[in-house]
């Protein structure tokens, strides 16, 4: 064939060679849409939610399906250049197992902390600030990092490692994930801001049910638990603790608990002066932690992490502290979160004084109550029985026959017996509750309460005199000690079907008197060693004690002590 025939063919290569550009540009085109759609639709799920570690998570899982990458992560940047936390994708539950410690965020996630700019690799290991991987981490080669920023300030870093098919992340990829780093600062700002709106209503919420709750005379000890429920929920803890000071104000107890495992906290007590805790306790301020404040903590073998502790009060009105704390590896409390629970707490403190100021009135009206009856009983009653038994005696010489003369008798003693019990009742209503302590005639009431099961009867009781303003407690302590031994005795020794038991305070000297219609005392036998006891309590208040067998019958106990 000649040449000229050959020169139809050129323009036909040609336009195969520009129809195939032409193609190759096309597919690029397409492809650039395709990524543009996929980074708008993960824009838009990013956003979706308003949980923050589902966004945190979301974000991640996004970030390695828009570059292909095998693996990703989000490290939450903390105080001091550390990570407070490290959310991984696509590791498998046996890998996470495996893998020693999270990164701390040394080395090459060191420097993106310190430099937060892009930073793209084609091999970690090449790079000069490159720490390594901890043991049991998978080998990684490629690298992409880009920081997340919410509001001009770095939350953290998007790490994306291992492109899938061999290949480098490039600068499509890197801006399509600093577009994605972008959004999901807005979305992690959203979250936020809902989180502690969500936060703020439940804070309103809780503060006024704990405010009505103890102004409306509930107790205490539901109202504390009631906090600590509400504080968990506030906060999103996984364990919040209540501790209050011991009876010698030497240490803190926790007494009230609420979260997760409950029963291997209840009851731990910790020093004032060694925990941290009772130093919140003596300052009265707040301090909180990505780590447990005190390193021998037993919540650290329990597994939990960040803390806040709080004071219940302020000054020298610091009543608790409220100790809450989160899982390793959790997100430590914010500042808005120790913002709150201080407001929180300190109208929980307000409302238990106003409580507390409450009762005390409530106790002051009582009292009040109780000295007007004592008054009356004794200004009018008393004094009417007591001018009816003088009427009466006067009687007794004008009636003749012995049997009405008898009976009148019977109802002036009947009558000075009321006189007697009702002087008792006044001097019980004239002493001062203690909410603490029972007093005197409470506790002799339920010793001889007591004794009735053992007796097959309920022994008589008569307490006269000022038992409970006047009988110190060491005398106090005696008395019980000796009324607990006569009651044992009539129990064990006496076969009687009746005991009656006097405790009577006159001038100085309190006597105790316990007599029964028993067998009565052996003949010619020696004292029990519960009768030299009582002889010898007696002796070492210089008092008196006698036992004897009157001739009615039984035993007759007396003893006495000076007041």
């Amino acid at each position: 064939m000649t040449q000229g025939e050959h020169s139809p063919l050129m323009p036909t290569m040609r336009l195969d060679e520009l129809l195939a550009e032409l193609q190759v540009r096309l597919n690029a085109v397409l492809a650039t849409r395709d990524r543009v759609h996929a980074l708008m639709e993960a824009v838009v799920s990013v956003g979706s939610d308003l949980d923050l570690e589902t966004v945190l998570r979301r974000i991640v899982e996004t970030a390695t399906k828009l570059v292909d990458a095998s693996y990703g992560a989000l490290g939450v940047v903390g105080q001091e250049h550390t990570l407070l936390q490290f959310i991984p994708v696509g590791l498998s539950e046996e890998e996470i197992a495996k893998i020693e410690h999270w990164p701390h965020g040394l080395g090459l996630l060191g420097l993106l902390i310190k430099d937060a700019r892009p930073l793209r690799l084609g091999r970690i290991a090449d790079h000069p600030e490159s720490y390594g991987f901890p043991p049991g981490h998978p080998p990684m080669g490629t690298f992409l990092g880009v920081p997340v920023r919410v509001r001009d300030e770095v939350f953290g870093n998007l790490y994306l490692t291992e492109k899938r098919g061999g290949g480098e992340f490039d600068e499509e990829d890197e801006a399509i994930v600093i577009a994605l780093a972008t959004a999901a600062g807005v979305a992690i700002e959203n979250a936020r801001l809902y989180e502690e709106s969500r936060r703020r209503e439940t804070w309103l919420e809780a503060s006024a049910e704990v405010t009505t709750t103890l102004l409306t005379g509930a107790d205490r000890s539901r109202v504390l638990a009631m906090m600590a429920a509400r504080a968990r929920q506030m906060s999103d803890a996984d364990l919040v603790q209540i501790l209050l000071p011991d009876a010698d104000g030497d240490s803190l107890s926790v007494e009230f608990v609420e979260g997760e495992l409950c029963d291997d906290v209840a009851g731990l007590t910790v020093e004032l002066t060694a925990s941290a805790a009772g130093r919140v306790f003596t300052s009265g301020r707040p301090v909180a932690a990505g780590d447990l404040l005190d390193s021998e903590s037993p919540l650290r073998e329990l597994g939990f992490g960040p803390e806040l502790l709080m004071p219940i009060g302020a000054g020298q009105a610091v009543r608790g502290v409220l100790a809450l704390a989160k899982r390793s590896g959790r997100l430590p409390f914010s500042a808005s979160d120790l913002r709150m629970l201080e407001a929180f707490a300190g109208q929980a403190a307000i409302a238990l004084e106003l409580a507390e100021t409450r009762r005390h009135a409530e106790r002051l009206t009582l009292l009040e109550d109780r000295d007007r009856i004592a008054k009356d009983l004794h200004d009018v009653v008393i004094q009417r029985l007591f001018a009816t038994a003088m009427t009466l005696m006067s009687t007794v010489r004008l009636v003749e026959r012995p049997e009405a003369s008898s009976r009148l008798q019977h109802a002036i003693d009947e009558l000075d017996e009321t006189i007697r019990q009702i002087r008792s009742t006044i001097f019980a209503l004239q002493s001062v509750p203690d909410e603490q302590t029972p007093s005197l005639r409470a506790r002799i009431v339920e010793l001889v309460e007591s004794s009735r099961g053992h007796l097959g009867f309920m022994p008589g009781l008569r307490m006269e005199g000022q038992l409970d303003n006047r009988v110190p407690e060491e005398v106090a302590e005696h008395l019980l000690a000796v009324l607990r031994e006569a009651l044992s005795n009539v129990v064990r020794h006496a076969k009687a079907s009746r005991a009656d038991v006097s405790v009577e305070v006159q001038g100085e000297i309190l006597t105790l008197v316990v007599q029964d219609n028993g067998i009565g005392l052996p003949t010619g036998g020696r004292r029990s060693s519960g009768l030299r006891n009582m002889e010898e309590r007696a002796a070492s208040l210089g008092g008196s004690f006698e036992v004897s067998s009157p001739e009615s019958g039984g035993t007759a106990l007396r003893w006495s002590a000076p007041i």
